[in-house]
């Protein structure tokens, strides 16, 4: 297993009593977990199932989920006829009708009167309908999930490639500055020298005292404890990267820690090759607070 991002799109669709069914999600980088439902009218009912299926998926992401529902043409809705309304519509003109002012109604044009005849569509649904229809379209929605989050774990699988390669780099680096660190007390004690024969080439040094001078040098310019946090914080890079649980947060506290690590080394160096160095190691945390935005 590894980390998922959160960028992802993902398309369901199937039938419920010849009546097509279509969710279509989309999810981008988020600093929580968002929804944004659409739903057809008489729907509504749908959201808070929605909400609660993606919160057990998800924990963070921008989601937009939208359901187109259409009656299949091969199943179109039965027509039933309002006798009801057309009794009332007989009896009404029969006075005129008796008197000779209007015909006598004929069957195409009661027909044509806005209610007489209704699609078995626009009836009410039972609740048992209604019920089953919810339950089948929710059913969709898993699966449109399911299928994001699958499209999330392959952008998930990329950026745990590109955090491994930054925490090679980063190790490269740490070996580097240690052996450059290594060097530090010999550099610091050539630079006294040269600056003492360049300032009094006439006095002669006391090696004792250059040493000592040396020493503290090195002492202030100490990194040891800066590459030891560094060289932890890489090691809990890689075991983030290879967990399925959401590690965004935490990616995000780490580069906060990496980069406080390197300037403080930056800060420190008093030798051209390790400030080199640390600069470097600042350009590749820098590369893993990015990424890290995109990890859910």
């Amino acid at each position: 297993m590894t980390i998922s991002g959160m960028t992802g799109f993902a398309r369901a669709e199937g039938e419920h009593q010849g009546q097509r069914w279509i969710w279509e999600l989309k999810s981008v980088n988020g600093r929580g977990l968002d929804l944004k439902l659409r739903t057809p009218q008489g729907l509504d009912a749908l959201e808070p199932q929605a909400r609660a299926a993606a919160a057990a998926k998800f924990k963070r992401g921008s989601l937009q989920a939208n359901l187109s529902l259409a009656r299949e043409a091969s199943a179109a809705a039965s027509l039933k006829i309002d006798f009801a309304l057309v009794d009332r519509l007989i009896s009404a003109g029969e006075n005129l009708v008796a008197e000779g002012k209007i015909e006598k109604p004929r069957w195409d044009g009661l027909l044509s009167i806005r209610g007489v005849l209704q699609s078995e569509e626009t009836a009410e649904a039972s609740e048992e309908e209604r019920a089953a229809l919810e339950s089948a379209l929710m059913a969709g929605f898993a699966q449109a999930l399911e299928a994001l989050a699958e499209a999330r774990q392959a952008e998930g699988r990329s950026l745990a490639s590109v955090f491994s390669e930054a925490a090679d780099r980063l190790e490269a680096l740490i070996a580097a500055a240690r052996l450059s660190a290594a060097a530090a007390p010999a550099a610091a004690l050539e630079r006294i020298r040269q600056k003492l024969e360049a300032l009094a080439p006439e006095v002669k040094l006391d090696p004792a005292r250059l040493a000592q001078e040396a020493a503290i040098a090195a002492t202030k310019a100490d990194v040891a404890e800066e590459l030891e946090r560094l060289s932890a914080h890489t090691i809990e890079l890689r075991s983030l990267i290879t967990k399925p649980e959401p590690a965004g947060r935490r990616l995000d506290f780490l580069s906060q820690e990496l980069t406080r690590e390197a300037n403080t080394l930056c800060s420190k160096s008093a030798d051209l090759e390790l400030t080199r160095i640390g600069l470097d190691l600042k350009t590749v945390v820098d590369q893993i607070k990015e990424q890290a935005a995109n990890v859910e």
